[in-house]
């Protein structure tokens, strides 16, 4: 596990980093409401080059952010309903998967089918500042 604590300006260090070690699996987004999950995906989409608008999948479930981008928001809903629309096949599916709000139960549904996971927790520390919690342990 690594610890970053950064301000929004320097969220591109974190950033950097996934984008090296991590191009192909799922990353669950762990934090409280307005902690940051969207703008981390947001800033990861304009670092690999891609000019979609990213915006949080509440209402939607799913968006996706040029080829291999997918980003998932199952707060509304939770993780049964989320397999129950058959969604778990989208996160085999090649590509970076984002999911906000992913839990224990869906982090061991895709350990036991061997999808590769990277999990990061945020903290909001004050309007400018997060720690962010990375587990590599499974990617």
């Amino acid at each position: 596990m690594i610890n970053y604590q950064l301000n929004l300006e320097e969220l591109h260090i974190l950033v950097e980093e996934i984008s090296e070690k991590f191009q192909n699996g799922v990353i669950i987004l762990r934090g409280d409401l307005a902690s940051g999950k969207t703008t981390l995906v947001k800033t990861l989409v304009e670092h690999l080059g891609i000019k979609d608008d990213v915006t949080s999948p509440t209402f939607s479930l799913q968006q996706c952010y040029g080829d291999k981008i997918y980003h998932y928001d199952i707060y509304n809903h939770g993780v049964e309903h989320f397999i129950s629309l058959g969604m778990l096949e989208e996160l085999d599916k090649d590509g970076l998967h984002l999911v906000e709000w992913g839990d224990d139960r869906l982090f061991e549904i895709l350990d036991s089918a061997g999808i590769k996971t990277l999990t990061i927790k945020i903290e909001k520390l004050d309007d400018n500042s997060r720690n962010y919690e990375v587990d590599y342990a499974h990617a």
